[in-house]
This record gives C-alpha cells, sequence and structure tokens, in this order.
C-alpha cells in the first residue's frame, strides 16, 4: 500500500502527535508498505527531521497565520504522490481543507484521527472558531472519512454523540520501551531537586493539563501532610499562550517556590534524564485524546497520578495508577496516597504500567492492526474486529 499521514507538524511543535504520528509512519514502512508523511514548516522541523528514519517527509512552509498553517503546495504535494489512502491526524486547520481537496480531486480514501479534538472540553476550548470551521469544512472532511479512528472508547463515544455516523476503529497509541535494563533512579544531570523525591509532569503547559489545580493541591498538601516536605514538583514542558507565567504566579501566591520547579522544554537526552530521575508522575489533565506521556511514564516503571480524563481505564484496573479528579480536593488526597507509598510500594506500581506497555501498547502490535484497517478501507472483504459500524 502507499499510506500517507498528513499532520499539522512534523517535529517537537505537535507534542504527543510527533511522536505517536512518527512511531505509526516508521512502523508502517517497516511492515513493506510505501509510507509519506505531509505536514507544515516550523521552527523545529529541521532538527528534529533525522527522528523520522528513512520514511520520506515533504513539509510545506506556511503563509499567514501559523494557527491556520495555510500551505499553497499541501494539495499538489499530496495529489502528486499517487497515494492509495491518507491517514490524517489532527483538525481545525488547513491540512483538513487539503485532506477535502485532495481526495475530491483524486478519490483517495481517507481515514481521521482527531487525536481527542472531538471530546466536549476540546469542542468548548475556542468554541466559536471550531463552530466556523466545522460549518465551512471540517464537517464534510469528517463525514467524508471512509472511518475514523478513535483512540479509546470515550473518544468513539465523544464521536457519536456529534452525529457522526462513519465507521470507528477503536485503537490506542502505543509506546518505544526504554531499551537495556531496567534504570536505577539517578539523582544526578538535571538536578531537579538533589535529596528530594520527584513528582513530574511532563507536556504542554496549558490549561487544559490541570496544573493550576495541581498546585493549589501541592500547597494545600504542604500544610497539611508531612511527607509532602520529602518531594518536590518538577514541571517539565513548552509554554502555550503565556500560560506559563499564570502557573509561576500562582506558585509565588500560594507560597510554595521552595517545592516547585519549572524544567522548561525537554526533549531527547533531557527527557530520558528527566524520567530517571522522576520517582512519580502526574497528569491532572482535564481533556485527552490518550497521552503518550502516561505511556512513557509507565515504560519507565514510574508510578502515575492521573484523571480518569486521561482515558487510560486499564491502568486504574490494572493497578498502575492512583485516580483523581481534577478537583483541588481530590488531588490532594491523591497527592497523600502517593506521599505515604512505601519505596516498595512505587516500585510495584510502576513495574504494573511497564506490564501495561508491553502487553496491550507495544507499536508494532497496534500498526499490524491499523494496517488491517487500511486494507478494508481499500476494499478487503475481511472487517476488522477493532471497526464499528454505525
Amino acid at each position: 500500500m502507499r499510506v500517507g499521514h498528513l499532520v499539522a507538524s512534523t517535529s517537537r511543535q505537535a507534542g504527543g502527535l510527533f511522536h505517536s504520528v512518527r512511531n505509526l509512519a516508521i512502523n508502517t514502512q517497516k511492515l513493506g508498505h510505501d509510507v509519506t508523511v505531509f505536514g507544515l514548516k516550523d521552527e523545529f522541523t529541521d532538527p528534529d527531521m533525522p527522528a523520522w528514519g528513512a520514511v520520506p517527509v515533504k513539509v510545506h512552509p506556511v503563509v499567514g497565520p501559523r494557527s491556520f498553517g495555510f500551505a499553497p503546495g499541501l494539495v499538489r504535494s499530496i495529489q502528486a504522490s499517487g497515494l492509495d489512502l491518507l491517514h490524517v491526524h489532527g483538525l481545525w486547520m488547513y491540512p483538513s481543507i487539503a485532506s477535502l481537496r485532495a481526495r475530491r480531486r483524486c478519490c483517495i480514501p481517507c481515514i481521521i484521527s482527531p487525536h481527542g479534538m472531538l471530546d466536549p472540553w476540546a469542542l468548548r476550548n475556542s468554541g466559536w472558531r471550531k463552530k466556523l470551521a466545522n460549518w465551512f469544512y471540517e464537517g464534510a472532511h469528517l463525514r467524508g472519512a471512509v472511518c475514523l479512528r478513535a483512540l479509546c472508547e470515550s473518544e468513539a463515544a465523544s464521536m457519536r454523540a456529534l452525529g457522526l455516523r462513519n465507521a470507528i476503529c477503536v485503537i490506542p497509541n502505543g509506546q518505544q520501551l526504554p531499551t537495556g535494563a531496567p534504570v536505577d533512579r539517578v539523582k544526578e544531570g538535571l538536578n531537579f531537586a538533589p535529596g528530594r523525591k520527584v513528582l513530574l509532569f511532563l507536556g504542554r503547559l496549558h490549561p487544559k493539563k490541570g496544573l493550576l489545580n495541581l498546585l493549589r493541591a501541592w500547597a494545600a498538601c504542604q500544610r497539611t501532610v508531612g511527607e509532602s516536605a520529602s518531594w518536590v514538583l518538577v514541571v517539565a514542558g513548552w509554554d502555550q499562550d503565556g500560560h506559563e507565567k499564570l502557573l509561576r504566579q500562582a506558585v509565588l501566591d500560594l507560597g510554595i517556590a521552595d517545592g516547585v520547579v519549572f524544567a522548561g522544554s525537554v526533549f531527547e537526552e533531557r527527557k530520558v534524564q528527566a524520567f530517571q530521575q522522576a520517582d512519580a508522575f502526574v497528569l491532572p489533565s482535564l481533556s485527552e485524546g490518550l497521552p503518550n506521556a502516561v505511556l512513557e511514564a509507565w515504560s519507565w516503571r514510574l508510578p502515575v497520578l492521573m484523571t480518569p480524563q486521561c482515558n487510560l481505564p486499564e491502568g486504574f484496573d490494572e493497578g498502575a495508577a492512583i485516580s483523581v479528579d481534577p478537583a483541588v480536593e481530590s488531588l490532594c488526597r491523591g497527592l497523600s496516597v502517593l506521599f505515604r507509598m512505601t519505596a516498595s510500594e512505587r516500585e510495584q506500581m510502576g513495574a504494573r504500567g511497564r506490564r501495561l506497555v508491553e502487553q496491550r501498547f507495544s507499536w508494532p502490535v497496534l500498526t499490524e492492526e491499523m494496517t488491517q484497517v487500511y486494507r478494508w478501507a481499500l476494499g478487503g472483504k475481511a472487517k476488522p474486529d477493532c471497526v464499528r459500524l454505525c
């Protein structure tokens, strides 16, 4: 098959999408298929290009606002590639229009992975703009897809709630496991907090991540939970729309500057060091598709504190995560449970997370499942079990 992947950014700028699309493309190529990736050029495109390995990546400069991503050559590039199928990742930008035009001109079947962008919280965020986009192009783009790919059951339900009657396949993201023997927790390298245990957050600094309430809960625990003094919260990630300034001010207002570290963006070796130095991981999100960061934390054998909105109920079922709501009181209770766990209990929880990734979120297994969907979308007779018809 000649498969194209279309994504707004082919670099770290895309956050978790960078890792999920890249690994899907690389593993699809390993199965013997022709794979081409199409995207928009940004400031990190060139330094991140080697991460795609042998997968051809065609990037196009943006004209006008980056938030819309108008790239004049994108449609022609897709048309000229002779694709059998186009897999689109993400919504609400010009690549959706490019996909719609290319599909109409060349009759290319299309699969769309919204990656959580149709969840209720995501739709409310900048809601008026998304309503206009849905009316002008995104609605037609979604309805015309031969199949929608949901990362979890919750996302599939959100699609149906919006009236979409396409076939839906439910296939999660995967995670590349760290190679080698299990790591010892090291306290050298980034030197977050010598002598203290590290609770790590890693991701975009954005309101939907729930960090303001996490800081408020952290402050409450500092006053009421004695064990909290031996922990530090490390907030690692890139700022979006000035949210970091708000978080830093909250740290000062709450009087918790001695227990919170802003590490900035961490990539490559620095990200590995961050996971190696962490003793636990937290994601208090209000909305997620399926967060790569949690899978990555589990791959490093870290216990996880997360909300049900992360759409990984397997973690709670298998005892690999502590469940909290995004509210301050619930986060405070969850932090208290974590702080009072012994080192052995944390290690056991982290080991359960590692097994979960090995058994259910392996990229080779998930890529084979995705390629079965591709074959079916191209006219194959056997419908894969992961595909649900309306």
